[in-house]
């Protein structure tokens, strides 16, 4: 009977059906599914893909989730490094199987790495900063043994960022036995992990439908703690009001992504807890340097007037109502060496100058945004606020994953966006806002930012060995990218999750992948 009625749910929540109090073993999770690109960790990168990921898979070391700045073995039981011939070489923990049955070995681990760097997609230049390129991978990975790997790397980074990066979701380990018989063409399997999962997480797969819900079961094979609850579904609720319904009503266990007002509404309300939770999310305003149509996004005078036409104060108080606040810099506070400094404010007088003095008039532009919260009202307050600078912007409103199609494509003219680093150094923020290569999907990259200083500056900064130097090179950095360049941080989040009062052990940390399902219980 247990059955029927889980199977009768999730049908309901595969559909528009309303449905019935949630089970007592199923985390009903409501939230936008709409961004999500792909469910392939080495192609997901988008906020609700990056969340899902470490429910179905894992990597060799993963941050502490209590303590982050800390690297921890999770698939690896043990690894020594060489700094000076840039290597780990890591132990496999034993007995470690993927939801399949099949055992972990170093095959694993040197086919996810290999698939990840030469399918080349978004989230790829995580791993680029190792010098790890599509033509040079297989040379940089070394099976000692079925259960023992060696590493390499060509780029100049310590160990410690190598161990950084390795923790990042495009470095989780796929059955490498479940991909391969699924592979269609030369697609490695990319097109059944969008939708499938081959890992070794708390949880596996039972179905994915785009734009509906995602559902999964315990995997109670998976190394380490084994889940508390049996099931776990994620429902695409694409309006905010519905979300705070369902949950309010006891049809949720979890509400993500509500809006200033639903929140205020919902602390109030019995039954339900409002978490504050640090993140690392950060919004910012993003020129197009290379769309050739408009020349206005190259100009670094239409970039800095561009500083003085947000309302800032306005976008965090009064229209997202403390869920924000203004942070001006590429580093998230929360980071070591992040500059919270706030040298710019809306001034549209200053602006109109900073213009005529560049000889800049008519000024137009389209700004492509995802059409929900908080995207949609920060790009609805900039619209205000450029016209009172005369400047004019048109938006171009879409799902979320319309929205990271035409960026990846290059198409779009100015975005909206956010980011969150990929893992707890400086360098992941920096290696994406700072530096171009020519061949990595960066910020800088899908924004045809030509930047070779920058670029050299940002090499010598992962590659210093002191701290305090080390350090030293980021605060330049950030004070060159605040000063000039096609980005305008605006501000960074203060996650709210709303939770049933009977939803214990939930955990979640300042990074996107820093999402916990396996403690939760009811």
């Amino acid at each position: 009977m247990k059955n029927k009625v889980l199977s009768l749910f999730i049908l309901a929540a595969l559909s528009s059906t309303a449905w019935a109090a949630t089970p007592p073993n199923t985390l009903v999770v409501v939230q936008s599914l709409e961004d999500i690109v792909s469910l392939d960790p080495a192609e997901a990168n988008e906020l609700s893909s990056i969340q899902t990921v470490p429910s179905l898979y894992q990597r060799l070391v993963q941050a502490d989730r209590d303590n982050p700045a800390k690297v921890i073995p999770v698939l690896a039981e043990s690894w020594q490094d060489d700094a000076a011939a840039k290597t780990l070489t890591v132990k496999l923990r034993p007995q470690a199987t993927f939801s399949s049955g099949n055992p972990l070995t170093a095959d694993d681990v040197i086919f996810s790495y290999t698939r990840a760097v030469k399918m080349n997609k978004s989230p790829a230049f995580i791993l680029n900063v190792l010098g790890w390129q599509p033509e040079n991978i297989e040379q940089q990975l070394k099976k000692v043994d079925d259960h023992t790997v060696q590493l390499s790397w060509t780029a100049d980074v310590s160990p410690a960022v190598a161990l950084n990066i390795l923790s990042t979701p495009i470095a989780s380990i796929v059955d490498s036995k479940v991909v391969q018989a699924n592979v269609k063409g030369d697609d490695l399997g990319n097109t059944w992990l969008k939708l499938h999962s081959a890992g070794s997480g708390p949880f596996k797969m039972r179905v994915y439908q785009p734009h509906q819900a995602i559902v999964l079961d315990a995997n109670l094979t998976s190394p380490g703690d084994k889940p508390l609850l049996q099931n776990i579904i994620i429902k695409n609720v694409s309006d905010p009001s519905a979300r705070r319904l369902l949950i309010q009503q006891g049809d949720a266990d979890i509400a993500r992504e509500l809006g200033p007002d639903q929140t205020s509404a919902l602390k109030k309300q019995p039954g339900v807890q409002v978490l504050e939770i640090p993140s690392a999310e950060q919004n910012y305003l993003v020129f197009n340097t290379a769309n050739q149509a408009n020349p206005l996004l190259n100009n670094p005078a239409f970039w800095e007037a561009a500083r003085y036409l947000v309302d800032y104060q306005g976008i965090t108080q009064d229209l997202l109502k403390g869920q924000y606040f203004i942070h001006q810099s590429f580093l998230p506070v929360g980071l070591p060496g992040a500059l919270e400094d706030k040298p710019f404010s809306f001034d549209p007088a200053k602006a109109k100058a900073i213009l005529e003095k560049a000889g800049i008039t008519n000024a137009t532009l389209t700004l492509d945004v995802e059409n929900k919260p908080p995207f949609i009202t920060i790009a609805q307050s900039l619209q205000a606020s450029f016209a009172q600078g005369g400047v004019k912007l048109e938006l171009l409103p879409a799902a979320g994953s319309q929205v990271y199609a035409r960026v990846r494509a290059k198409q779009h003219q100015a975005a909206i966006r956010l980011w969150i680093p990929d893992y707890f150094d400086a360098h992941s923020n920096a290696s994406t806002f700072a530096y171009n290569d020519g061949k990595s999907s960066t910020v800088a990259g899908l924004n045809g930012w030509q930047i070779p200083e920058l670029n050299k500056q940002t090499l010598e900064a992962v590659a210093e060995a002191d701290p305090a130097k080390r350090a030293a090179r980021y605060t330049a950095l950030q004070q060159a990218l605040q000063q000039s360049s096609p980005y305008v941080f605006i501000d960074q989040a203060k996650t709210q999750v709303v939770l049933r009062d009977n939803v214990k052990g939930y955990q979640q940390g300042l990074n996107a992948d820093m999402v916990y399902y396996d403690r939760v219980s009811k």
